[in-house]
This record gives C-alpha cells, sequence and structure tokens, in this order.
C-alpha cells in the first residue's frame, strides 16, 4: 500500500530515529538542524551530486561512507557551506566531531549534509548548540518534523511510505525530500533521506538506489541547475526479519528495487509540483526513438526550453516552440515527417506539420490544465523516456532574485 499527498501517514522505520531543533542559521521561529540516527548493524548507500564544486559535506560524506557504515545523518538548511574551500571542510569536520563526542561515536560515523545560501561561512557553534536538543528529540516518528526542518525554498514538506511483503514479512519504505529550484539532473538540487526495515547488502543497496534515483530523481528538471550540494541516502536497518536481500536478483531484490522506484518517483514529483513558482506540473513523453538516451535528449531540451515553459505558465497553446525544440534537441538525422505531437489529447503536429484537425480552443482548452502530457514520436525506433517539469513564472524570478534577502 503507498500514501500519497498525506504526510500524517509517513511509517515509522524500525532502527531509525530522527530528531529535529532550531540553530536560528537563517531564521529563528523553524527548526533547521536534524539529526537521523541509524542503529547498529544496518547498511548504507547514497549517491551524490556531480557538480565539480560540490560541497564540503559531499565530499566529507562521500568519504566517510566509503569507511564505514554511518551511525548518524547530520543535516542543516539555511547555509550549503559550499564554495568554502579549506574552511567549509575545516567547518563541517567540527560539526562531525561535535555530534560524535556528544553522541559517543566515532567522527567517521557522521553522514554531514547541508542546504542553503552558496558561498557563506557555516555557522559551526550555532550548530554545535542544536546538536544536544537534535539528540533529545530522536524519537522513530519524527518524519513530517525532518521533513519540515530540511526546507529551504519548499512551500511544503516532501514525504512517501510504502509497505511492501518480502517472503510474507511485512518491510516498510519511508522517503522525505526538499528541493524546489535549482533543479537538474545528477542529481536534481535536493536532499533525500530513505530508510527500509529490509536486511540488504550495501552493494545491492547502492544498486537499488542507483536504479531508482536514475529513473526519478534525475529525471525532473525545474531550471536547468544542478546544485553543489545534491545527496540521495539510503538506509537499511534489518528489523523487519525478512530475509536478507543478497544478491540482485530474485523476488526479493525485485520487490524492494520496484518499491524503492516508486517512493523516490513519489519524491520526485513532488519537488516538480513545488517547482519555484510552478503553477503548472509538465511530463515530457517521447517515444518511438532508436535509444532510450536519444529520448532523453529531447524529453530534456523540451522541458528546459524557457520558451516552451513560459507558454505554459500563460497556458498559451504555443506549439511551435516545442516544435522548434524538439528540431534542435541535436537528432541530425531526425526525419520530420515522422514526427508527431500531442497536448495530452490533442494532436498538433502530424507527419512534421500541424495537424489538419488541429485548433487553437482545442489548444487552449489542454493548456487550462494543472497537469499536462508533452507526447513526441520520433517515429525511428522503440524506445520511449519521460523528464517532468514545471512552466516558469514571474514568482520563479522573483524568488530567486530576492532569495538572500
Amino acid at each position: 500500500m503507498g500514501h500519497q499527498n498525506d504526510l500524517s501517514v509517513l511509517v515509522p522505520v524500525e532502527g531509525i530515529r530522527l530528531g529535529t531543533a532550531s540553530a536560528g542559521i537563517k531564521r529563528r521561529d523553524r527548526d533547521d538542524i536534524t539529526l537521523i540516527e541509524i542503529c547498529e548493524g544496518a547498511s548504507c548507500a547514497g549517491v551524490f551530486t556531480r557538480n565539480r564544486f560540490c560541497a564540503a559535506p559531499v565530499e566529507v560524506a562521500r568519504e566517510h561512507l566509503q569507511k564505514t557504515d554511518p551511525c548518524f545523518l547530520l543535516i542543516n538548511s539555511g547555509n550549503a557551506n559550499a564554495g568554502m574551500g579549506r574552511v567549509g571542510l575545516e567547518n563541517t569536520l567540527a560539526t562531525c566531531q561535535h555530534l560524535a563526542e556528544t553522541a559517543g561515536c566515532g567522527a567517521v560515523r557522521v553522514l554531514p549534509f547541508s542546504t542553503g545560501v552558496i558561498g557563506e561561512p557555516l555557522p559551526v557553534s550555532l550548530i554545535q548548540a542544536a546538536i544536544p536538543k537534535a539528540l533529545n528529540a530522536l524519537s522513530p516518528d519524527n518524519w513530517l518534523a525532518s521533513a519540515r526542518a530540511i526546507m529551504t525554498t519548499d512551500t511544503v514538506p516532501k514525504g512517501y511510505s510504502k509497505v511492501i511483503c518480502i517472503d510474507g514479512h511485512p518491510v516498510v519504505i519511508t522517503g522525505i525530500a526538499k528541493g524546489a529550484g535549482m533543479i537538474h539532473p545528477n542529481m536534481a538540487t535536493m536532499l533525500a533521506f530513505i530508510a527500509t526495515d529490509a536486511a540488504v547488502d550495501s552493494t545491492v543497496l547502492g544498486a537499488c538506489l542507483r536504479h531508482a534515483v536514475e529513473r526519478t530523481f534525475n529525471r525532473i528538471t525545474v531550471d536547468g541547475d544542478t546544485s553543489t550540494n545534491d545527496a540521495c541516502v539510503f538506509m537499511a536497518t534489518g528489523k523487519a526479519g525478512a530475509p536478507r536481500v543478497e544478491a540482485m536478483q530474485g523476488p526479493g531484490y525485485e520487490v524492494l528495487k520496484a518499491a524503492v522506484t516508486e517512493v523516490c518517483w513519489h519524491l520526485a514529483h513532488a519537488i516538480i509540483q513545488d517547482g519555484e513558482g510552478a503553477t503548472k506540473f509538465i511530463s515530457v513523453q517521447v517515444e518511438g526513438g532508436r535509444t532510450e538516451e536519444e529520448c532523453l535528449q529531447v524529453a530534456r531540451v523540451v522541458a528546459l526550453s524557457p520558451l516552451v515553459k513560459t507558454a505554459f505558465f500563460a497556458s498559451d497553446p504555443n506549439w511551435g516552440r516545442i516544435l522548434a525544440a524538439v528540431g534542435r534537441a541535436g537528432l541530425d538525422d531526425l526525419v520530420i515527417e515522422g514526427v508527431s505531437i500531442h497536448l495530452d489529447e490533442v494532436c498538433i503536429v502530424r507527419g512534421g506539420a500541424r495537424a489538419e484537425e488541429y485548433t487553437e480552443a482545442e489548444g487552449r482548452r489542454v493548456m487550462a490544465r494543472r497537469d499536462i502530457a508533452i507526447t513526441i514520436a520520433l517515429g525511428r525506433g522503440g524506445a520511449r523516456a519521460t523528464v517532468w517539469t514545471c512552466d516558469l513564472s514571474y514568482d520563479y524570478v522573483r524568488i530567486n532574485a530576492e532569495y538572500r534577502t
């Protein structure tokens, strides 16, 4: 069973406790520190941003995760601790060390994560002062509070739970995420933390996470900007009593992989639905390609086009912008007479030209909807792919122009 858009039913994961506190990093009226405590014997995997200017916490978390399984995740919002060079690394390590000393574990068993403004020094003393409060607040039921505490420009918290069955044993998967702007693949600009009480070997856990991320978080885009701080962590506590998933095959792995992908899919869609200033949720579906990669190539060019996105904001069926984006997507041998394009059920292009039956009234009727699918058929193969995006509104400019004020 799955739970969508009802964060009151986020299901606790045995072996995971969460606590939040206010450090006052950017605002004093909300929690901005989150601790996630992971039980002994759990396994953990992560994927991180490919931005070469990755933030200090990304460097440290990646290094620590390669050495051992973590006891704690330490997350702050309001400050990215990115673009700070050696000082940034020293500040990150200082917060890890303080948590380790307070909680009684090794600093290498703390994974740090930050989100917020780039280029400002991390307020180490504020975070250190808040850590005991977050430790005291640790509870299995704090998933919603944690989803709120990791937000930056998000307008709503994002979370999703699913319960599956492995060999007759119920298994819980629960995840939270933050993200609304600076969203683009590799990864999207976001933090996500997903936990299960299944028992899963680390290598299998990593493969499962990469499969899910590639088909969800790496298929969304708001504005084409990939952050310095993106990370997604998957934790498996082994407390469900189900047989251990030890190989990337078999029914246990397939059920887990599908469920984790579903959780990530819902979180990724929630990010797009909360895109900065977004008023439309747009699916760009490309089919009939020779390869999935060329379908993705076309879909991303359309999804990233400012002209396409502003037309959707205006509910203007200016389909020529979609046509032009497909044409400049880099498929040099594309036969345009084989291309057709639909807006939901309305065909706007057939045989590379305006569909004879298309009317402006039909286009406006579809464009007035909140959720709209662009379907582009390339007519050259059997591959398909989908990218999810949103429109580009006045509010997107306002939010990002005023981000630091």
